[in-house]
Protein backbone atom coordinates (compact mmCIF):
# COMPACT_ATOMS: atom_id res chain seq x y z
CA UNK A 1 0.00 0.00 0.00
CA UNK A 2 1.23 3.44 -0.87
CA UNK A 3 1.29 6.41 1.47
CA UNK A 4 -1.40 8.00 -0.71
CA UNK A 5 -3.70 5.01 -0.16
CA UNK A 6 -3.16 5.27 3.59
CA UNK A 7 -4.05 8.94 3.30
CA UNK A 8 -7.33 7.93 1.66
CA UNK A 9 -8.10 5.84 4.73
CA UNK A 10 -7.20 8.71 7.05
CA UNK A 11 -9.33 11.13 5.02
CA UNK A 12 -12.26 8.72 5.29
CA UNK A 13 -11.96 8.83 9.08
CA UNK A 14 -11.74 12.61 9.45
CA UNK A 15 -15.54 13.09 9.31
CA UNK A 16 -15.90 10.68 12.21
CA UNK A 17 -13.46 12.68 14.27
CA UNK A 18 -15.31 15.90 13.42
CA UNK A 19 -18.69 14.56 14.51
CA UNK A 20 -17.06 13.03 17.57
CA UNK A 21 -16.03 16.54 18.60
CA UNK A 22 -19.65 17.66 18.25
CA UNK A 23 -20.98 14.79 20.34
CA UNK A 24 -18.25 14.48 23.00
CA UNK A 25 -19.47 15.26 26.47
CA UNK A 26 -22.82 16.53 25.24
CA UNK A 27 -25.80 16.29 27.49
CA UNK A 28 -29.08 15.21 26.01
CA UNK A 29 -27.55 13.52 22.98
CA UNK A 30 -30.27 11.51 21.25
CA UNK A 31 -28.86 8.49 19.43
CA UNK A 32 -32.32 7.69 18.02
CA UNK A 33 -32.32 10.98 16.11
CA UNK A 34 -28.69 12.06 15.89
CA UNK A 35 -29.15 14.33 12.88
CA UNK A 36 -32.04 16.15 14.48
CA UNK A 37 -29.95 16.56 17.62
CA UNK A 38 -26.97 17.85 15.62
CA UNK A 39 -29.19 20.33 13.76
CA UNK A 40 -30.14 21.90 17.10
CA UNK A 41 -26.56 22.46 18.23
CA UNK A 42 -24.83 25.82 18.37
CA UNK A 43 -21.29 27.07 18.64
CA UNK A 44 -18.42 24.65 18.21
CA UNK A 45 -20.76 21.64 18.18
CA UNK A 46 -22.65 23.01 15.17
CA UNK A 47 -19.40 23.92 13.46
CA UNK A 48 -17.99 20.42 14.11
CA UNK A 49 -21.10 18.90 12.55
CA UNK A 50 -20.69 21.19 9.53
CA UNK A 51 -17.03 20.18 9.28
CA UNK A 52 -18.15 16.55 9.21
CA UNK A 53 -20.49 17.21 6.29
CA UNK A 54 -17.85 19.14 4.38
CA UNK A 55 -15.30 16.40 5.01
CA UNK A 56 -17.67 13.86 3.49
CA UNK A 57 -18.15 16.19 0.51
CA UNK A 58 -14.40 16.59 -0.04
CA UNK A 59 -13.62 12.90 0.21
CA UNK A 60 -14.82 11.62 -3.23
CA UNK A 61 -12.68 14.08 -5.18
CA UNK A 62 -9.62 13.20 -3.13
CA UNK A 63 -10.12 9.43 -3.29
CA UNK A 64 -10.80 9.48 -7.02
CA UNK A 65 -7.81 11.77 -7.62
CA UNK A 66 -5.51 9.30 -5.85
CA UNK A 67 -6.93 6.41 -7.88
CA UNK A 68 -6.60 8.30 -11.17
CA UNK A 69 -3.03 9.30 -10.30
CA UNK A 70 -2.14 5.67 -9.69
CA UNK A 71 -3.86 4.51 -12.88
CA UNK A 72 -2.11 7.13 -15.01
CA UNK A 73 1.34 6.32 -13.66
CA UNK A 74 1.93 9.56 -11.79
CA UNK A 75 5.21 9.72 -9.88
CA UNK A 76 4.47 8.00 -6.59
CA UNK A 77 6.55 10.38 -4.50
CA UNK A 78 4.63 13.36 -5.83
CA UNK A 79 1.26 11.70 -5.22
CA UNK A 80 2.27 10.69 -1.70
CA UNK A 81 3.39 14.20 -0.77
CA UNK A 82 0.28 15.79 -2.23
CA UNK A 83 -1.93 13.26 -0.44
CA UNK A 84 -0.25 14.10 2.85
CA UNK A 85 -0.77 17.81 2.15
CA UNK A 86 -4.47 17.12 1.54
CA UNK A 87 -4.85 15.19 4.79
CA UNK A 88 -3.05 17.92 6.72
CA UNK A 89 -5.25 20.56 5.08
CA UNK A 90 -8.40 18.63 6.04
CA UNK A 91 -7.25 18.23 9.64
CA UNK A 92 -6.49 21.96 9.80
CA UNK A 93 -9.85 22.65 8.16
CA UNK A 94 -11.70 20.84 10.94
CA UNK A 95 -9.60 22.63 13.56
CA UNK A 96 -10.29 26.02 11.96
CA UNK A 97 -14.00 25.25 11.73
CA UNK A 98 -14.21 24.24 15.38
CA UNK A 99 -12.21 27.32 16.44
CA UNK A 100 -14.41 29.58 14.26
CA UNK A 101 -11.48 30.88 12.23
CA UNK A 102 -13.59 31.33 9.10
CA UNK A 103 -11.08 33.18 6.94
CA UNK A 104 -8.27 30.75 7.65
CA UNK A 105 -10.70 27.86 7.18
CA UNK A 106 -11.51 29.11 3.66
CA UNK A 107 -7.84 29.33 2.76
CA UNK A 108 -7.18 25.82 4.08
CA UNK A 109 -10.23 24.53 2.18
CA UNK A 110 -8.81 26.04 -1.03
CA UNK A 111 -5.43 24.37 -0.38
CA UNK A 112 -7.21 21.02 -0.12
CA UNK A 113 -9.16 21.60 -3.34
CA UNK A 114 -6.09 22.69 -5.32
CA UNK A 115 -4.18 19.71 -3.93
CA UNK A 116 -6.88 17.35 -5.20
CA UNK A 117 -6.61 18.91 -8.64
CA UNK A 118 -2.83 18.54 -8.56
CA UNK A 119 -3.10 14.88 -7.57
CA UNK A 120 -5.67 14.24 -10.28
CA UNK A 121 -3.53 15.89 -12.96
CA UNK A 122 -0.16 14.59 -11.77
CA UNK A 123 -0.31 11.62 -14.12
CA UNK A 124 -0.86 13.92 -17.10
CA UNK A 125 2.44 15.65 -16.41
CA UNK A 126 4.41 12.56 -15.40
CA UNK A 127 6.94 13.00 -18.14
Amino acid sequence: MTIAYWCVLIAALIPLVAVGIAKAGARGYDNRYPRTWLDKQQGYRARSAAAQVNSFEAFPFFASAVIVAHLTGAPQGRVDVLAMVFVLARILYVACYVADWHRTRSIVWAVGLVTCGAIFLSGAFAG
